[in-house]
């Protein structure tokens, strides 16, 4: 179980969604009883997630015991008041989820509700839109804010008379560039003109949020880092600057970094030197919380001096906490596991700097750890290369169980925050522009020589895994330099043209500043797309793919599959139906971990201890298999 969107409403009761691999992926909203004993709140088969920007977020909200929610399978908005079976308050699409709704705000006396809608027609782009409806269905959702490439983030101020929300056009992704607009609210839920706020193509704005008094507060880049800011009667002015992220980039909709306690402070969340951490900011300044956790998500207040949060350390797997900022114990109200594991088997993640050819980069070191075994003298252990998924993103030093297999097992691994990563400022952040797959590539490359280096990894034993994104910078460090003996690319991107020619509307033009604009830099494209120079592939790969796949094509797979039976090399690829991007269910979770460990059993000479599904390696199992 994995939770999120942790939420709490205005009585005082904490709603958070759980994902459930055992129940084939199913987030369910539960709602924290006062006995202490979490209540599902939405019935089977109703599942909350939103397709919206296909990576979804902002899926459900609350007001009183009435729970608002995107339904999966039809991507409708429904109502389920207390005792009540959920019933769908917006009208069905003519063709399947072609309708979606995400990232609500309801008005105060709950009689309105305003939110993203994205709207899909054959043959033309998607359309969103700002909607307002009626929050019992008696009505049709009215577009109040058209005419964006994007929009996010309504949100009323506390009497009711203006919206603030935010936007941005093609070919900007919003942590490249944002701006933030705010509109009077006429009495029948429609928009005046909208003005606006600040932003612009190179600041990125997110996280509108009024304060009890009426002042608009927000995130931006402006600085070089995701700071906070007020927009007061004197301008917009920064609050406690610092060289620190309090956000992270806007992959989903509706995250929350910080909040307004019922008192008027800001209880917020910030990553520094690649630790997370919790704060109070008040007129006297920002103010650090001890905690026992390094990584915070989704930060809600909950009274004057209580905050909830998706929270979780490296011992720690993520759970649904409260804290109390003015001294107290935490409070743990759901964890994703019962029991965390046994410390003796847990590798503690070091921050790790080393030099690559852009400069410093980044990364956390993951030695070996099993208390039953101890490495031959002098024997250096195998490593494992992790390139994150994005490219826009970052690792992350909350306990990871999917780390802690190889650990546990005999490898090392480094999670690389190659350049382009959040969490070092905007600058780190551009290194990838126009770079994508050689300054990534290059620095997994890095981080694993200088582990090399110090003694700490085996360099006749480097493997290289990643998703998405970090399937392709997997892909290309495979293809475009002779380094690692073993590679695995989960539904990865092999093509970058065709990623740029087929995807969906949110990354259709992302990467216009990862490679070139499209056509323009059709042979940049060529020239970086691993498809394409399979000859160069030296090493055996495995391939896992799912089959409902709309952000990379499962032909993607397809072709570099054959391409790889083509030149003759160990492989090995496994499809997954009814999985999409990402994995989702339990069944194909445990599947794909096994088949790689087994794969890389029999590309390093060794023998799983664990009782695992063998996989067919072509070309190595049978060298007439082509």
């Amino acid at each position: 179980m994995r939770p999120s969107e942790v939420r709490c409403s205005g009585s005082g009761d904490l709603y958070w969604v759980e994902l459930r691999p055992a129940e084939s992926g199913r987030s369910v909203v539960v709602r924290g009883a006062a006995d202490g004993t979490p209540r599902d709140v939405i019935p089977a088969p109703f599942d909350a997630r939103t397709r919206v920007h296909e990576y979804g977020g902002g899926a459900y909200t609350v007001f009183g015991d009435t729970v608002f929610f995107s339904n999966f399978a039809d991507q409708q908005l429904y109502r389920q008041d207390a005792g009540a079976a959920p019933r769908a308050i917006t009208p069905g699409p003519i063709e399947p989820s072609a309708l979606r709704y995400a990232d609500f705000e309801l008005t105060r006396d709950g009689r309105r509700l305003y939110c993203v809608r994205e709207s899909h027609e054959p043959g033309v782009e998607a359309r969103n839109e700002l909607v307002c409806l009626d929050a019992d269905g008696s009505g049709d959702p009215r577009a109040v804010v058209s005419g964006h490439d994007f929009v996010a983030f309504p949100r009323l101020s506390p009497d009711g008379r203006r919206l603030a929300f935010t936007s941005w056009e093609h070919p900007q992704m919003p942590w490249d560039g944002t701006e933030l607009w705010l509109a009077d609210v006429r009495s029948d839920g429609s928009l005046g003109a909208p003005v606006r706020v600040a932003g612009g193509t190179d600041e990125s704005l997110l996280q509108p949020v009024w304060s009890p008094d009426g002042v608009l507060h927000f995130v931006s880049d402006r600085s070089g880092w995701w700071n906070l800011y007020r927009a007061g009667e004197s301008g917009i002015e920064a609050l406690a600057p610092r060289d620190a992220e309090f956000a992270q980039p806007q992959w989903g909709l509706a995250p929350a970094s910080y909040a307004f306690l019922g008192d008027g402070r800001i209880v917020c969340a910030w990553s520094q030197d690649g630790r997370g951490r919790l704060g109070v900011l008040d007129a006297t300044g920002l103010r650090e919380v001890p905690t026992p956790w390094e990584a915070f998500g989704r930060v809600t207040a909950c009274g004057d001096s209580r905050v909830a949060a998706i929270a979780a350390s490296p011992g720690e797997a993520p759970a649904v906490v409260v804290i109390d900022v003015d001294g107290g114990a935490p409070q743990v109200i759901r964890r994703s596991r019962q029991d965390d594991p046994d410390p003796g088997y847990l590798s503690t993640p070091e921050p790790l700097s080393f030099p690559s050819p852009e400069g410093e980069s980044h990364a956390l070191f993951y030695p070996p750890a099993n208390a039953d075994f101890e490495a031959p003298p002098g024997e250096r252990p195998p490593l494992l290369v992790l390139s994150h998924g994005g490219p826009t993103a970052a690792a992350s030093a909350a306990l990871n169980l999917g780390i802690q297999y190889w650990t546990s097992r005999g490898f090392a691994v480094v999670d690389v925050d190659y350049g382009g990563s959040t969490g070092y400022g905007r600058a780190y952040r551009n290194r990838l522009r126009g770079r994508w797959g050689i300054v990534d590539s290059q620095d997994c490359i890095a981080a694993a020589r200088a582990l090399c280096d110090d003694g700490r990894a085996d360099p006749d034993r480097l493997a290289i895994r990643g998703g998405s994104a970090g399937g392709y910078t997997t892909l290309c460090a495979l293809t475009f330099h002779d380094v690692f003996a073993a590679g695995t690319s989960y539904y990865g991107v092999a093509d970058a043209e065709a990623l740029a020619a087929d995807t969906h509307k949110f990354e259709s033009r992302y990467l216009d500043s990862l490679i070139g604009p499209y056509p323009e830099a059709r042979e940049t494209y060529r020239e970086r797309s691993p498809i394409h120079f399979a000859e160069r592939l030296s090493c055996p790969l495995l391939v896992l793919q799912g089959l409902e796949d709309r952000v990379v094509p499962p032909e993607q797979a397809a072709v570099l599959v054959a391409a790889l039976r083509k030149r003759g090399l160990p492989h090995a690829y496994l499809a997954f139906e009814g999985e999409q991007h990402g994995f989702r269910r339990a069944e194909t979770i445990i599947r794909a971990q096994e088949a790689e460990l087994s794969f890389y059993g029999r590309i390093f000479g060794f023998a799983p201890a664990d009782e695992i599904e063998p996989i067919t390696i072509h070309n190595l199992d049978d060298p007439t298999q082509v």
